[in-house]
């Protein structure tokens, strides 16, 4: 892909500033026994909506090649919410919901409020790193709120990044507006000025060539594969032929599911299946520009030297569904295609075609940033862990979690839905042929557990005090609701084991 020429690149003074400033900053890190080790970079690219369960990464073959054949594969990896801003959230500061706090998608939930950038965005991954003298970048979506009057606007940089380039909103591909370094940069649908994906590339690369002799933080955050799914011209026409899974769940009734889940209608009617076609069709059409991303700019780390002093992290906000129970298209739910995410990580010590099996959260990227950076994260606030001990096999995996906590607080309209008035008040996201994919009481917590037996077990808040249990050996696409038949001594178990996971907070997160 070429380089694009593109308005409001970083300035020379401005770059100056950073440069020196990140000079005076920098000292040695050291380790155990007073000896000296090699500060590496570090490179997070970051999708948007971007499942693993349904195919999601099939688009992304060079991706596959550069980062997860010349490096390691997690095949269990997942968000530990399911919905952007409560999921970003806790990338950015390697906790649970329940301990930053971040709800939904609104300011009223959290999201990139006023309370969260004075009690939250201090203690976030990228602060760490930059007092440890990194030189960080940040360019993409950053929380759904960002850049609302209510909470500083456009001229709001959040702390700890050095270069700032935060898409104001939620993710567009065409005619959004940027926080350039604090400073309104508006685009328009030119696909050579404005396609934003491209955009971001390019601007990476800019950055990379005035800061090559510096340890850097980077993140890519794409808009690929969020709504409106708009390809770049050249991949209008690809995957004409591809249409959505029709293995699983797809299109199939949630008969011993919550009320949510029991309301959508099956089977869902042609034109519904040919909608969700035509999404998954798109969806995939926008990651092709996502893996011209990461041939370029790793390209560029290996034409500058860098590339082998890099760690590259590819992964996505959470999962995504397109008919699974006859859901329609959302992410929110506590199924597998919500929840399990793509990670694949290359750099300095991991050998390459390894497939990992280790459950990895999206909380433990901070903490693994963090030890690439020689922070010691017990010293922080994260409930993550670093798993930078299985990258370069410094760990033994008996030694690692079994099991996690997954977390999501519903999110409703206080009146009645026009497209779906007969449900009620409660209800959000709703399709015209009335089916609500959340609502105030899709409210659950669950504990996944992988070891010794493969399981998740979900406690709702709702009046029923619903609850979901599915063997996921026997049943992988959780089709069969166990709860009322499984050994009552597991599921006191398991709830006892849930009480504990909604009340740690740091440490005892990881024990």
């Amino acid at each position: 892909m070429p380089v694009l020429s593109m308005g409001g690149s970083l300035s020379d003074g401005t770059l100056l500033c950073f440069l020196t400033a990140c000079l005076l900053a920098m000292g040695p890190v050291v380790e155990a026994g007073g000896g000296r080790r090699e500060r590496h970079n570090i490179l997070l690219i970051l999708t948007d909506d971007q499942d693993l369960v349904l195919g999601g990464m099939t688009p992304m073959k060079k991706t596959q090649v550069l980062i997860g054949q010349s490096g390691a594969s997690f095949a269990n990896a997942f968000a530990v919410t399911p919905l952007c801003c409560p999921s970003r959230s806790s990338i950015l500061t390697g906790c649970y919901p329940h301990n930053h706090l971040v709800r939904n998608n609104s300011l009223d939930g959290n999201c990139s409020s006023q309370a969260w950038q004075k009690f939250q965005e201090p203690f976030t991954f990228p602060v760490y790193l930059q007092k440890q003298g990194y030189q960080t970048f940040y360019a993409g979506k950053y929380l759904n709120q960002y850049g609302d009057p209510k909470a500083g606007g456009v001229q709001h940089i959040p702390m700890g990044w050095n270069y700032w380039l935060g898409l104001v909103g939620n993710s567009k591909y065409h005619n959004y507006p940027l926080s350039a370094n604090g400073h309104e940069e508006k685009h328009g649908e030119r696909y050579e000025e404005d396609y934003l994906t491209d955009l971001l590339t390019n601007r990476s690369l800019e950055f990379l060539q005035k800061t090559s002799h510096l340890p850097f933080l980077m993140v890519l955050a794409t808009p690929a594969s969020h709504s409106p799914w708009t390809a770049a011209p050249h991949y209008k026409s690809a995957y004409s032929t591809i249409k959505a899974p029709r293995t699983g769940s797809f299109n199939v009734h949630g008969k011993d599911k919550h009320w949510l889940v029991r309301q959508a209608k099956t089977p869902m009617s042609n034109t519904s299946i040919e909608f969700l076609d035509n999404v998954y069709r798109e969806r995939w059409q926008t990651l092709l520009s996502v893996d011209d991303m990461v041939t370029t700019v790793l390209g560029q780390l290996e034409s500058l030297g860098l590339l082998s002093s890099t760690y590259v992290f590819y992964t996505s906000d959470h999962g995504y569904h397109v008919g699974q129970f006859s859901l329609p298209i959302d992410k929110r739910q506590l199924y597998e295609f919500d929840i399990r995410v793509p990670l694949l990580v290359r750099g300095p010590g991991i050998k390459p075609n390894q497939t990992r099996l280790e459950p990895i959260l999206n909380i433990d990227l901070g903490p693994t940033f963090l030890d690439i950076a020689g922070i010691d994260v017990s010293q922080t606030h994260m409930d993550g862990q670093s798993f930078l001990p299985l990258l370069v096999n410094k760990t033994r995996n008996s030694s690692w979690r079994s099991d996690f906590l997954v977390e999501y607080t519903g999110e409703g309209s206080g009146g009645r839905d026009p497209k779906c008035p007969s449900l009620g008040p409660g209800v959000s996201q709703c399709f015209p042929d009335c089916v609500c994919e959340d609502a105030f009481n899709n409210t659950y917590a669950c504990v996944r557990t992988l070891s010794p037996i493969n399981l998740q077990y979900c406690e709702f808040a709702d009046t029923q005090a619903f609850v979901e249990v599915y063997n996921m050996t026997s049943d992988p696409h959780q089709l069969l609701n166990i709860a009322k038949t499984v050994d009552p001594s597991l599921l006191e178990q398991m709830n006892q084991r849930l009480i504990k996971f909604q009340a740690c907070s740091g440490a005892s997160c990881r024990s």
